[in-house]
């Protein structure tokens, strides 16, 4: 069980009472019914034959994740071929353990996806499974595998990609520290110093599509032995590289499934050209200057998110990229718009199935379709209702971290009612004049009354009024505003 268990050292109980709460407002799961976990420690103890898979152990695979992570979906092995190179990212075959129709098939589809908050993460499969069986852990063991072959060219565009199922090893459970270190230090794999040549060719072609990757700074929460803390994360080039391999291998399965005429895409609709406008408008309020001949993909690419200013503009940015979403489809592609604006391509997610439903549902199909053979049928019947299980898990988890966050911030400055803080309003919210302001200096976002819109991007000091920590709410007010000099 998820809330009995939940203990977290040296945070106080009304914020573990908070996560509880939270957990029940949006109707979490407390507890993996009984058969799916005796499924899932059947399985650990006694793992299925997997003779499908071919023996791949011989490559050197590595995985590159958050330190702590122990749910590993990812694992890839770079070598050159010629002036381009050979990419092959192994995916965790989560359908090699678990059959349609068993328990923990019939628990992950009413979750739906991981969810996360420090202490209490909510996972989309057992433990037992996702932690231990079927992670690409590097303890020795061989893992199957969904492995995509990319075949990429000296420039970066793919030219050919193939799945099968396979048997892989880890040989080094890295992260993304770790590899900067090694590029550094010039001890990396050669898996590693590839990545250092074929990731920025990937950024590159993502910059030629006129696809977007918004720099805001996240906040991100790290749990200590005594307390939580908030920092603004920095975001490593290694991590944007690893994360290109992942967009590079959803576009192909996307295409891939458009090709075959039957999967599930991840949608996001282009920016329409009134909230474009506005955006200019807002931009130009800010004196943030935006040439008339600078399309928006690359205006928004060039924003510093260490300028007030350019941080407000950023934050606007958001509103252009809603309406995210998942279409299934069979016997044919729809006749709407399909692609991700953000990605400015075709895109599926197929590459995180231990943490999120429906990228086992791609994996299957693309499977099927890279070997010429029919999609089986429990993937088919699924595409009518996944879209609906993804969406409603997505907000929940959306909802979840946000919620977690908001406990962090109370946690951090249970102790500081009373002062004053600098500040910069990032956002006013016109109906209300709710704005959000970013206070640098302890990584929090928080909410005042009653801000004048034309207050976007200017620097103000705000005062902390309140702190609950069990609803996880901080309660401010403006004190004054600086001098403009400041801004």
């Amino acid at each position: 069980m998820i809330q009995p268990r939940l203990h977290i050292p040296g945070v106080p109980a009304e914020v573990v009472r908070g996560l509880h709460v939270l957990q029940d407002e949006l109707g979490l799961p407390e507890e993996f019914p009984a058969a799916a976990l005796e499924q899932a420690e059947a399985l650990a103890a006694d793992p299925p034959s997997f003779p499908e898979h071919a023996d791949r152990t011989d490559l050197e695979f590595i995985t590159i994740d958050p330190p702590t992570s122990m749910d590993l979906d990812q694992a890839m092995h770079i070598e050159r071929d010629g002036d381009g190179y050979v990419v092959q990212y192994a995916i965790a075959d989560v359908a090699a353990w678990v059959e349609p129709g068993s328990p923990i098939a019939e628990e992950a589809w009413t979750r739906g996806q991981t969810m996360y908050a420090p202490g209490a993460k909510v996972p989309l499969h057992p433990p037992a499974l996702s932690e231990g069986a079927a992670s690409l852990l590097a303890d020795g063991r061989a893992r199957p595998v969904m492995l995509w072959t990319h075949r990429v060219d000296g420039d970066g565009s793919v030219t050919t990609s193939a799945l099968e199922r396979a048997m892989i090893m880890n040989s080094a459970k890295l992260s993304y520290e770790d590899v900067a270190a090694q590029l550094g230090a010039g001890t990396a794999s050669e898996t590693a110093e590839l990545l250092a040549e074929v990731g920025p060719l990937r950024v590159a072609k993502e910059v030629e599509r006129g696809g977007i990757n918004l720099n805001l700074p996240d906040q991100e929460i790290v749990a200590t032995d005594s307390t939580w803390e908030l920092q603004f994360r920095i975001t490593r080039d290694v991590e944007e590289w690893n994360a290109q391999i992942s967009l590079m291998t959803g576009m192909a399965a996307a295409h891939m499934m458009v090709d075959g005429g039957v999967g599930i895409l991840r949608t996001l609709p282009p920016a329409e050209e009134p909230a474009v406008a506005t955006l200019r408008r807002v931009a130009a309020s800010l004196d943030v200057e935006w040439p008339t001949d600078l399309d928006y993909p690359d205006f928004v690419r060039a924003l510093d998110p260490s300028k007030p200013r350019e941080l407000a503009v950023i934050v606007q940015c958001t509103t252009l990229f809603r309406g995210a979403g998942y279409v299934g489809f069979q016997g044919g592609v729809p006749e709407k718009d399909v692609t991700h604006a953000a990605v400015a391509s075709l895109y599926a997610h197929a590459t995180a199935p231990l943490r999120r439903l429906v990228d086992r549902f791609v994996l299957e199909i693309c499977h099927s379709l890279s070997r010429g053979r029919e999609v089986p049928p429990w993937a088919v019947e699924a595409l009518d209702g996944l879209p609906a299980v993804m969406q409603e898990s997505g907000q929940k988890a959306s909802a979840y971290e946000r919620g977690a966050v908001n406990l962090a911030e109370a946690l951090v400055l249970v102790d500081k009612v009373g002062e004053v803080f600098d500040a910069v309003v990032i956002d006013v919210y016109p109906r209300n004049g709710q704005g959000t302001v970013q206070i640098t200096e302890y990584a929090i976002q928080a909410r005042i009354p009653d801000t004048d819109p034309a207050s976007v991007g200017r620097r103000v000091r705000v005062r902390l009024d309140g702190v609950d920590l069990v609803r996880g709410a901080v309660d401010f007010s403006v004190e004054s505003p600086e001098d403009e000099s400041a801004r």
